[in-house]
Order: structure tokens, then sequence, then C-alpha cells
């Protein structure tokens, strides 16, 4: 994982840790520079639906968390104020979760961020899955 300018990896990780529900789903920091960030998920079972597509909570779970780290790495410690996700094509599989996040602009005290979710496949190849873009202030 690479550095995220002024603020520490150490920060990043103590959220994530502090995140119940993060833990719970075991979802990994795996990015976190100033301006972006990247989690990935492993796909499961117990995280579809009935058509056996990862549910769209998830998906929205991860959109979140993705823009939020995002837009920690510029503000620090921040919320979500609001997020817009669109669905392109079910989550399906075989593989993990990678949700990428990056600023598009950001103040001293809100961010706009976009994320993007892929299915990433064991062999590396990527299929993007959904697209989110919200606004982050700082706490």
């Amino acid at each position: 994982m690479k550095k995220g300018g002024s603020i520490p990896d150490e920060f990043a990780h103590s959220i994530l840790s502090a995140q119940r529900a993060s833990m719970m789903l075991g979802v990994e920091l795996i990015e976190f520079e100033e301006g972006s960030a990247s989690l990935a998920l492993k796909m499961r079972d117990e995280l579809q639906q009935q058509h056996q597509f990862i549910h769209g909570g998830i998906l929205a779970y991860l959109a979140d968390c993705a823009l939020s780290f995002a837009a920690g790495s510029v503000l620090g410690d921040c919320i979500t104020v609001e997020f817009k996700i669109n669905y392109l094509r079910p989550a399906k599989g075989e593989g993990r979760l990678l949700a990428r996040g990056k600023v598009l602009g950001h103040g001293r005290t809100t961010a706009t961020v976009r994320a993007e979710i892929f299915v990433e496949r064991e062999d590396g190849a990527r299929e993007l899955c959904a697209a989110a873009q919200g606004t982050l202030q700082r706490v």
C-alpha cells in the first residue's frame, strides 16, 4: 500500500478497523494515497440476493467506503453527505469486488468523489459493475 500525502496509512487502517460492518464483511484496504483509495471484498454466497448476484446494498456499501476513504485522504476524518450509484451489470461469479475511489475536487471541508466497483476475477480480468459519485464533509 502506498502512503497518502499528509494523511498517514495508520489513520486509514484505524478508521477501517473501527468499522464493525467492514470487519464483519471482510473488507480490505488495498490502496490509500492522496486523492484515491481502493478496497476489496471477496465475493461469497452470503452476499448474494435471490438471483445469485451480489446484493445491490453490498455494492452501495462498498461504493460508500471507497468514496469516504478517497475523500479522507485529503480531508481527514469525514462523512458522506450524499451519493448516487448506478448499477451497470450484475456482480456475479467467482473473485472479489474491487472498489476504487478518486477525488474529483475538494476544498477545506468538502470533497466530490467518484467510485467504480469492479468484479475482479482470479486471472486479474476486471468487469465494471457499478459507478457512484458523492459529496463528503470533514467531521
